[in-house]
């Protein structure tokens, strides 16, 4: 939650430094990434209560997350449940990210906006979950959260 508005624009030399080094695995961990990205969405590609990002033509993402959408008409319980379903099973998913109107800094100077005033905002964050995603992931990891991610939306599944 933001509290203060800021900004820091500042870069230490040693954060640089590591910057630096890190450019000359730069591809290879892009093509990491992607390669996971497309292993979530090739599992979760009939799993209908889960809808995966899509990429447009020509366009060819870092994929800095992996955020899926549930299908919430589908399930018997919320994206906090699944969430925590999730964290139970040790997969460290998050949400990204908090809408900017509900962040307490916003919230007390704005207060004729509603949270209902948003409606895109809200409907997208309360259906939103970031899959872990980094480069360093093992074939094991991405296992685990395939397998984990399929097991709790089929426990929570509408008849």
């Amino acid at each position: 939650e933001m509290v203060l508005l800021g900004f820091n624009y500042r870069l230490t030399d040693i954060a640089c430094a590591l910057g630096l080094s890190q450019i000359e695995r730069l591809d290879a961990n892009l093509a990491r990434r992607r390669e996971i990205a497309a292993q979530y969405s090739e599992a979760f590609r009939d799993l209908n209560a889960v809808v995966v990002p899509t990429v447009r033509k020509g366009v060819n993402p870092a994929w800095h997350l992996y955020p899926v959408r549930l299908n919430l008409e589908m399930l018997v319980v919320g994206r906090g449940e699944i969430f925590r379903a999730l964290r139970a099973e040790n997969i460290g998913v998050n949400v990204h990210y908090i809408p900017v109107h509900q962040h307490p800094y916003y919230r007390e100077r704005f207060k004729s906006q509603s949270k209902k005033g948003y409606p895109v905002a809200e409907d997208a964050y309360e259906r939103l979950i970031s899959l872990p995603m980094f480069h360093s992931m093992t074939a094991q990891d991405v296992e685990d959260v395939i397998h984990a991610v399929t097991k709790i939306v089929d426990h929570y599944r509408k008849a």
